[in-house]
């Protein structure tokens, strides 16, 4: 049983993040659905970090009363973290997505895990160590994973219809409207400008990775972190979405698919989510983190294929083949990493064998074992005297 709970306990960190994955997708296929009824894509990421943060600050209260003091460092990293993993990284991709394509813009995201591995050796949060077995399973199964996605991006093969469940919630909201067509036209005069806005979308991203790691060190308090991120997220998107977005209609929410997609977005995605996340870069650091990123593409198809009626094609199933794999040899990697440092931490602690020789040095026990041996000397003295004058008075009385 003890061993059962030990697998378990080791597993945490790949249940967090398969987690955050499969919730991720969902919250894709909403954005699909609130997109396609005319929500703006910008107010989705206001109100998104709004829900978050209304969800996330209550909880942080309840969860942990006692918590580190809060220090301008911690506020700053917290500031970069909402700026990094929130608002910026999210209007950057939806940008992305309106100059360029939907194709173009998730092939660039899905370099996250390359760009966080290149950081995160440059910060000296990973080690390359291409001559041993774990450093070159971790470049090669980065590797693996990158081809597959963009595999499933720009190859499309024959079409399966395996998983067709014939129902389409695209549909029941209409056709698509101007804030679907900007994030799935082909091709647009300022492709450049889009090709950097993914680029910068995926730097940022991998940022906030690397930012997160130095701040749960600091402040270990997940709860109150993604809290305080959640908070600065607000601030920036919501400031960025009032100076770009005039109609005020947009910001109307009622009980649809509006309100269901921020809300599931803010609770979710945002809140609970990126609380897994943070916990998962201080058990396993941020590439672990990244390396599961190219598996939300694969989730989206599949969701996509179900719920959407959306194609599903040879090149995604595939694809997904590919980074199953080489998400399993970074996982390996890690593991022989982890259990060859578990092996060399006894070292560091030497035992002791020989026994330790205590020495008072405390002015009081010595004054009171010094006061003790002169009463001992002085009794032993009486001693002798009276001995002595017992033996002289037998010597006279003989």
């Amino acid at each position: 049983m003890e061993k059962i709970r030990n697998y378990v306990y080791e597993l945490r960190p790949l249940m967090f993040m398969v987690t955050v994955q499969v919730v991720f997708a969902g919250g894709n296929v909403l954005y699909k659905l609130a997109a396609n009824d005319g929500m703006s894509l910008r107010v989705i990421v206001a109100y998104r970090f709004v829900f978050a943060t209304v969800f996330m600050v209550p909880l942080a209260l309840i969860v942990k009363r006692k918590r580190p003091k809060l220090t301008w460092t911690v506020l700053l990293q917290a500031f970069l973290c909402g700026l990094l993993g929130g608002s910026l990284s999210q209007n950057l991709y939806l940008e992305s997505l309106a100059l360029t394509s939907a194709t173009f813009a998730s092939a660039m995201f899905n370099l996250i895990p390359a760009v966080t591995f290149v950081l995160a050796v440059a910060f000296r949060m990973e080690k390359l160590c291409l001559n041993t077995m774990s450093g070159k399973a971790k470049v090669l199964g980065t590797l693996i994973g990158l081809g597959g996605a963009m595999l499933s991006t720009f190859y499309n093969g024959i079409q399966l219809n395996i998983l067709s469940t014939h129902l389409d919630l695209l549909h029941h909201y209409g056709q698509a409207t101007a804030g679907l067509a900007a994030s799935s036209h082909v091709a647009s005069p300022n492709h450049a400008l889009g090709a950097l806005a993914a680029l910068g979308s995926c730097i940022t991203f991998a940022l906030w990775l690397i930012v997160q790691t130095k701040m749960s060190e600091k402040y270990p308090c997940h709860y109150t972190s993604t809290a305080l991120m959640c908070v600065m997220g607000a601030i920036q998107s919501l400031t960025y979405a009032l100076c770009t977005e005039k109609d005020w209609s947009q910001w109307r929410l009622g009980w649809n698919v509006r309100l269901l997609t921020v809300a599931y977005a803010g609770i979710l995605a945002s809140g609970l989510m990126y609380v897994l996340i943070s916990l998962c870069v201080r058990m396993r650091g941020p590439l672990y983190a990244s390396i599961f990123n190219p598996l939300l593409l694969v989730l989206v198809a599949f969701a996509g294929s179900l719920f959407l009626e959306e194609k599903l094609y040879l090149g995604s199933v595939l694809g997904a083949v590919l980074i199953v794999l080489g998400l399993y040899i970074v996982l390996w990697g890690k593991g022989k990493e982890l259990k060859k440092m578990t092996q060399l931490m006894p070292s560091t602690s030497p035992q002791i064998t020989e026994p330790i020789e205590i020495i008072v040095t405390s002015p009081t026990c010595l004054k009171g074992l010094s006061e003790g041996l002169e009463a001992k000397e002085a009794n032993s003295r009486r001693g002798r005297i009276e001995e002595k004058e017992l033996m002289d008075v037998e010597n006279a009385s003989n």
